[in-house]
């Protein structure tokens, strides 16, 4: 009976963990803004306008974080304002980290970041925690 009752709650746990994180969860990977931030970005508003109760986390490091600076601008086209772009999806609850460890191995100030950046200790250790821990598809554009 014991072990009955322990099922039976395990499973309604489970149920009601699964019922409070509706929608899919998703980590983007950026290292690279040059190559990956304006495609990345552009994937990320098309993944809400399909599927709008996904969670996504945006994780950068290395040349990965240079687009959520402030005043960055796409070097091939700079009429793209990566602030107006990343606010639009803070707006429809789009985490974007970035990874401390760039921060000290590149001389950066978290106050030369856009202020919807959030930090994270390590980029690699927070995408791997994602997938590994809480179920986070991964995505690299």
């Amino acid at each position: 009976m014991k072990t009955l009752f322990a099922l039976v709650l395990c499973a309604l746990t489970h149920l009601t963990s699964f019922a409070q994180t509706s929608g899919d969860k998703v980590v983007y990977h950026i290292d690279h803004a040059a190559s990956q931030a304006t495609k990345g970005l552009r994937n990320i508003r098309n993944h809400l306008d399909v599927a709008p109760d996904t969670q996504i986390v945006v994780v950068t490091h290395a040349e990965g974080v240079d687009f959520l600076m402030e005043g960055a601008k796409d070097k091939q086209n700079p009429n793209i304002d990566y602030a107006a772009l990343v606010s639009a999806l803070k707006a429809r609850n789009v985490r974007f980290e970035v990874c401390e460890i760039t921060l000290k191995n590149r001389n950066l100030d978290k106050n030369q970041f856009n202020m919807d950046a959030e930090f994270t200790p390590s980029g690699v250790v927070r995408i791997a925690r994602l997938q590994a821990r809480e179920g986070y598809a991964y995505i690299k554009p």
